[in-house]
């Protein structure tokens, strides 16, 4: 398998066509010559886990924010990179594979040679597996031609997401060493990145030269921070999903007799699914986010989807599209407690057949009320991350099944009036990930690759490529670096003896705000989704002319540009600075000193551990 990896793919007009297709870059990476600027030092928004994290990583933990900026800008204390010898970097794909990902590749290659041509990329074969066992393709002009702008990880290939323990840490440090890398770029989601920052550290501790760069590339949208806005892949996924859906809404609509239940990627996050629905206008979403906070049981879920469909019946409607994200199972509170004691039991290498009868009585009670589709399902091995194999357990199946009892029992006793229900159940998985990327994922991930190489010819370690300001056109975009550690927090694994809470620093999944603009659209608009059938349909991917550079609904309505705000701030304490020196007059220094006051007793509250805000 691994002599597949990096050979000419046999492209149709189409693909051709788009491999033609080059990126701009913003005006602040374009020629030779990028200003570098160090911001302050950052922290971290865990403000109960600062310590904790700062403990694990001495090293690289409070290093300052990065603005790359025009060689042109007026900037004090910015400075240019002036020598770039030839480096040798290495790239692996962790996780799973993402729309856009192989621009990563194409624009750190570019980036490499535009500045230095004698410089080398090297790409591990078949993810971190081949990190580990030093299986490499160095990547070239011709080895590239038939990957630029393509869906996919085939270029390289990936395996396991993980580069964890110290067998793993030891091999990659290894190849590290003898390949005489003096950059490693890891290219993945919050697992993904959450390794790249130990590995980092650890490097870092031992003196080894190479430096590590994470990059924000999950279909799962679940990467996003103060720094980081969108990931690559997250824009073309929810496009193709949502014309897919739309075509089912039709189809819905036209037969006027079945129920859809779609279940969405996205893991243990809503964003794919919330985005999708604003995108297409399904009659109704249930996001995990919703059950959580609710504390929704089953049987609350399926009542509100049975009430949902009796209210439809009643206005003559009997269809209708209903979205489910993966992670949904994992929400509802007493199977996600069922699948910490069947998970327990694996992990001490219970057999599965043993399970069942080691069980609890309120878990037997519930394991044996489900499906046995489900039952065997839900008894898979965990995931990496601890988490259950969520793509592989059919929660839109098990739904469509409660809600026909339900319905068939209320048609029974006469509660309900309508129609017989019949429901069509399927998962929207693996139909999208490897899809063509759309012009901003191609745009974007091109553009993130560049960067990489500023940070390594900056010398910086511990950080992750960031573009913020992507809701505009892409001249407008803010390119940047931030240390991984700032985006941690300290994440809880329960309790040892006493009350010592056992905790890990990890990158975390960020979920749907359900106090988020976002989710207020949605909130606006679901009962007329759910009544009105106000089905939306984006078509297909549009690579020129209209939508060729729409962004997601998501990425449009959030208040973002973090990056961009700090500076303004920063720009704010310089003019204070110029304006309240000695010699100003008492009442200049009076207003200054007040109002300084006031903010600082605010922020020192809003910063408090004790305070949730943060």
């Amino acid at each position: 398998m691994e002599s597949d990896y990096g050979l000419p793919r046999e492209l149709s007009h189409l693909q051709h066509a788009r491999s033609l297709y080059k990126p701009h870059l913003p005006p602040c990476l374009e020629g030779t010559a990028v200003r570098v600027e160090f911001g302050d030092v950052t922290t971290t928004d865990d403000v109960s886990g600062a310590s904790a994290i700062s403990q694990s990583f001495p090293h690289t933990y409070g290093q300052p924010l990065v603005h790359f900026l025009r060689a042109t800008s007026n900037v004090p204390d910015a400075q240019i990179i002036i020598k770039h010898p030839a480096i040798r970097v290495g790239v692996v794909f962790c996780g799973r594979q993402s729309p856009g990902g192989h621009n990563v590749v194409w624009g750190l290659h570019e980036a490499l040679k535009i500045h230095n041509y004698k410089s080398t990329l090297i790409g591990f074969l078949g993810g971190s597996e081949g990190l580990f066992a030093q299986r490499t393709l160095e990547i070239t002009d011709d080895v590239l031609a038939t990957y630029r702008n393509q869906g996919g990880y085939d270029l390289l290939g990936r395996t396991k997401d993980q580069i964890r323990t110290q067998e793993q840490v030891d091999a990659a440090m290894a190849a590290c060493k003898a390949l005489k890398l003096d950059g490693l770029v890891i290219v993945g989601g919050v697992t993904s990145n959450t390794d790249a920052a130990h590995l980092a550290e650890t490097f870092s501790q031992a003196k080894c030269s190479t430096k590590v760069v994470g990059v924000p590339v999950t279909l799962n949208g679940d990467l996003k921070n103060q720094f980081v806005e969108a990931n690559v892949g997250f824009d073309t996924v929810c496009k193709v999903d949502s014309q897919l859906i739309s075509n089912l809404c039709i189809d819905a609509i036209s037969a006027e007799k079945y129920y859809y239940f779609v279940r969405l990627m996205g893991q243990k996050s809503s964003h794919l699914a919330l985005e999708c629905t604003l995108q297409s206008h399904p009659n109704m979403v249930i996001l995990g986010e919703e059950v959580v906070a609710s504390k929704l049981t089953i049987f609350d879920i399926t009542k509100q989807i049975c009430d949902a469909v009796q209210a439809r019946a009643e206005k003559e409607k009997y269809h209708g599209v209903i979205l489910l994200p993966e992670g949904l199972i994992e929400s509802i509170p007493e199977v996600n407690a069922l699948l910490q004691e069947i998970h327990r039991f694996l992990r001490q290498g219970v057999s599965n057949d043993k399970i069942p009868s080691q069980l609890s009585p309120w878990a037997s009670a519930l394991f044996q009320f489900l499906p046995p589709f489900i039952r065997e399902e839900l008894l898979l091995y965990p995931a990496s991350d601890d988490s259950a194999q969520l793509s592989q357990i059919e929660t839109e199946k098990l739904l469509a099944v409660l809600v026909e009892a339900e319905m068939s029992k209320r048609l029974k006793e006469g509660t309900y009036k309508g129609k017989k229900f019949t429901a069509i159940c399927h998962f929207l998985g693996y139909q999208a990930r490897g899809s063509l990327p759309s012009k901003f994922d191609c745009d974007y991930a091109y553009v993130l690759g560049h960067i990489c190489y500023h940070i390594l010819a900056a010398g910086l370690n511990g950080y992750m490529a960031t573009v913020t300001n992507l809701k505009d056109s892409l001249n407008k975009w803010r390119c940047g670096a931030a240390p991984i550690t700032a985006m941690m927090a300290v994440k809880e694994y329960g309790r040892a003896s006493g009350s010592m809470t056992i905790g890990k620093p990890v990158v975390h999944p960020a979920t749907v705000d359900l106090r988020g603009r976002v989710y207020e659209v949605l909130r606006k608009n679901a009962k007329k989704f759910l009544m009105e059938d106000v089905y939306r349909n984006p078509g297909p991917l549009q690579f020129d002319g209209p939508g060729a550079d729409s962004r997601t609904i998501s990425l449009h309505s959030q208040d973002l540009d973090y990056m961009g705000r700090i500076k303004e701030l920063n720009g704010y304490i310089d003019k204070v600075r110029s304006i309240v020196k000695p010699g100003c007059s008492q009442d200049i220094l009076k207003a200054a000193l007040s109002a300084m006051s006031s903010v600082a007793d605010v922020l020192s509250v809003m910063a408090s551990p004790s305070n949730g805000t943060i």
